[in-house]
């Protein structure tokens, strides 16, 4: 019986890995797994192996992107202008070409890496709404941060103001409908990302929603690392202090995050809910900012993974500093090269990674590749005010990206992402300071440090590493 058992467990392996054309990294991974875990390895399979549906796909890939020609149209007086060094020109190409993203120019920026002050300045823009309210979090807890903005939404829905919400149900350990329901009755409308009618059949941990985008009323937008719960103010006991990044949009870029939310709206409301063009989504913008910014999204409904793509040219075009902020340093093997090639070619590389897991073997993996990218020359910091959070890389301090996007497999191939992709020096300034205050709460990791881990802390690292394009 165990016999015919493993036999029809290789055979199923075999085929439920090949029958989708998958990366030839990923077809190992999951060998391993269902070969090695027998039986109990179609369960992880059921969770995190399933690709998206075709008719999902199709619900993303057949629209039309709304507010494109008012974004061109904003963008006609500064073409004029102002130009983008070569850089900066030769990305915002790609991207032009690899996702239809607009490099918008009249932008002003703020930046956030502490919960509480982005908090409160998203709870007070959205007291000032007065036609619309768009938010998409990967995570809204049921807790007294996602309850203090539910009821600061539906106070604005019964004053009539029109609010809509994204959430990832996964992300979100669950539904909630208790906490959303005073904000339906109010006339809000709330969906959870992708959900199918027997959510058994839904459950997967991969292709989630991992965008966070805000906007209110055309003309404000957040975009970044921050979901919203109380330990994103750093009362979680496991994580504490929580340092994160994320970007507050005044200008035509904002009508780029509009434009993201309504694709994003529109594959998951029902018929009668879905959206289309009003001006007032797309207002004319007259803000005479500095900031060029380009809005990049990037999902499993793509064959082409544009953030990733943008990231391998930030690298490839570093000739000073690379600058990476990320909590899952899990890079595929482009990335890890490109990394490689630019320390041999003497740029200088900051890598900041946490200093505790969130997700274990995750966290392993992070610890095998830090040590590569040790070996190789590059200044890995381990973040130790708290856990680092932020998804942030800046090159040569002139072109930055912070988003929701991670250095991971998983944001390049299997969430659906979002990234801003700035072109400022004076920009980059700023992220500058905020950096030389987390080196200075940061150790300097060398090789020495993970010498006396001992040997099951070191083969967990390079088992992790082995299934690092499933993590």
């Amino acid at each position: 019986m165990i016999s015919v058992i493993l036999l029809l467990n290789s055979f199923f392996a075999v085929v439920t890995v090949f029958w989708i054309n998958r990366e030839v990294s990923r077809i190992w991974a999951w060998l391993v797994v269902l070969l090695f875990v027998p039986v109990f390895g179609f369960v992880i399979y059921w969770f995190t192996g399933r690709r998206i549906s075709d008719k999902k796909i199709f619900d993303f890939t057949s629209q039309e992107i709304v507010g494109r020609e008012q974004i061109r149209d904003n963008q006609k007086y500064y073409n004029h202008h102002l130009k983008l060094d070569e850089n900066a020109t030769m990305l915002s190409k790609l991207f032009a070409s690899n996702s239809g993203a607009i490099l918008t120019y009249g932008n002003d920026l703020d930046t956030f890496f502490d919960g509480q002050d982005f908090f409160d300045d998203l709870f007070l823009e959205i007291e000032k709404a007065q036609d619309h309210i768009h938010l998409a979090f990967f995570s809204i807890f049921d807790d007294p941060t996602g309850n203090k903005l539910i009821d600061l939404l539906t106070k604005k829905a019964q004053a009539g103001v029109e609010v809509r919400v994204i959430y990832d149900a996964y992300g979100s350990h669950g539904t909630h409908r208790r906490m959303y329901r005073r904000l339906q009755q109010a006339g809000g409308i709330i969906y959870p990302f992708l959900t199918r009618r027997f959510q058994l059949l839904a459950l997967r941990i991969n292709f989630r929603f991992h965008r966070k985008v805000v906007v209110i009323d055309g003309k404000v937008g957040y975009i970044g690392g921050f979901n919203v719960g109380d330990q994103y103010l750093g009362k979680s006991k496991k994580f504490g202090n929580w340092r994160d990044s994320q970007l507050k949009i005044v200008g035509d870029a904002v009508l780029s995050l509009q434009s993201r939310f309504f694709i994003d709206w529109n594959a998951t409301a029902k018929e009668d809910d879905k959206l289309s063009f009003l001006a007032d989504y797309f207002p004319a913008t007259q803000v005479n900012g500095i900031h060029p910014i380009q809005i990049v999204s990037s999902g499993p409904e793509s064959l082409v993974d544009q953030i990733k793509q943008g990231y391998l040219k930030m690298i490839s075009l570093a000739t000073k500093t690379i600058t990476i902020q990320t909590p899952y340093l899990i890079p595929d093997q482009p990335i890890f090269e490109n990394l490689l090639i630019a320390l041999a070619a003497g740029v200088k590389v900051d890598v900041f990674i946490p200093n505790r897991p969130d997700h274990p073997f995750v966290y392993r993996a992070t610890q095998y590749y830090a040590q590569e990218l040790i070996q190789a020359g590059a200044h890995v910091y381990r973040y130790d005010n708290g856990f680092l959070h932020s998804k942030l890389l800046m090159i040569d301090d002139e072109i930055i990206s912070i988003g929701s996007a991670n250095m991971d497999i998983r944001s390049f191939e299997l969430s659906f992402e979002a990234n801003a992709f700035i072109y400022s020096a004076k920009f980059a300034n700023k992220i500058k300071n905020q950096i030389t205050k987390d080196v200075s709460q940061s150790k300097l990791l060398s090789q020495e440090d993970f010498d006396g881990q001992g040997v099951w802390m070191t083969v967990l690292q390079k088992f992790s590493r082995l299934l690092s394009p499933i993590l």
